[in-house]
């Protein structure tokens, strides 16, 4: 079964063409026009081990909220189809992932059940021209478009930079775990029958 999905979204605010391929080699082609969520993207890709590509434009000149959230919607969106049925799917994912002083832990359950947890404490500014608190905006978006339930819980961190990556790698460790499959599940993982 084919786990890969292209996706448009167009709205008076944004333009975004998303492509994700849940078996891939950890290659992000990222252009957002915001440079420190075109990094995270790709960390998300390349420890995910997703292909993605995303090309999105957004009404900058107001800020980055727009695009950002909208990216989210469009990824949860591709996430969702690329699961199909769940049949087969490890379903939970979790990972602890440090860099440097920063230390973040995550829980993901492709279940269907919408829930963010986002304890996330961000003591700096900006990095680069990314507005921290976007991340969460992003998160939200992704999983209310996903389904899914997602813990974020930043564990340690002072610099914002290494704490979102810190995130973002932990996000995509958990995401590689819960959408492999497993080979002893012949079915759904999921005593109702049904990843809904």
């Amino acid at each position: 079964m084919s786990r890969q999905v292209q996706l448009c979204r167009r709205t008076a605010e944004t333009e975004i063409e998303l492509a994700l391929n849940l078996d891939g080699q950890g290659r992000g082609d990222i252009a957002t026009g915001i440079g420190f969520f075109d990094h995270m993207l790709i960390l998300l890709a390349k420890h995910a081990l997703f292909d993605l590509t995303v090309k999105a434009q957004g009404d900058l000149a107001v800020d980055g909220h727009h695009l950002v959230e909208d990216v989210g919607i469009v990824l949860g969106r591709a996430l969702r189809q690329a699961l199909g049925d769940g049949c087969g799917l490890t379903r939970y994912g979790w990972a602890l992932v440090p860099m440097d002083e920063a230390l973040a832990q995550t829980a993901i359950d492709l279940g269907g059940r919408v829930y963010l947890s986002y304890e996330v404490e961000l003591g700096g500014g900006r990095s680069g021209d990314f507005e921290p608190e976007l991340c969460e905006e992003f998160l939200r978006a992704l999983v209310n478009n996903a389904q899914i339930n997602l813990h974020l819980h930043l564990l340690s961190g002072g610099n914002t930079h290494h704490a979102l990556e810190a995130c973002f790698k932990s996000i995509a460790r958990a995401l590689r775990i819960a959408v492999a499959p497993e080979p002893r599940e012949v079915g759904i993982p999921s005593t109702k029958g049904v990843i809904d």
